[in-house]
């Protein structure tokens, strides 16, 4: 059985752990299976990519990666 997670998607969190803690922001992604949340502006890594059609030239992006999701706490009331 799947579990349930009292945070969802578009929810404001609080950062409780980690290199990130104190930030807040917006939940993006929910992943169950791994039990961890990706959250906008937090934990960003720079990933480099090949070159494709939509972006001939390659290079670097910044990604948020998945964080625990013990590791977030919900910000009630915004």
């Amino acid at each position: 059985m799947a579990t349930k997670f009292k945070i969802k998607k578009g929810d404001t969190v609080e950062i409780i752990a980690g290199d990130d803690k104190g930030k807040t922001g917006t939940v993006l992604q929910v992943l169950p299976k791994k039990e961890a949340v990706i959250v906008e502006g937090c934990k960003v890594a720079k990933k480099a990519i090949k070159p494709s059609e939509q972006n001939p030239e390659g290079g670097f992006v910044n990604k948020e990666m998945p964080i625990h999701i013990s590791n977030v706490r919900k910000v009630e009331g915004e």
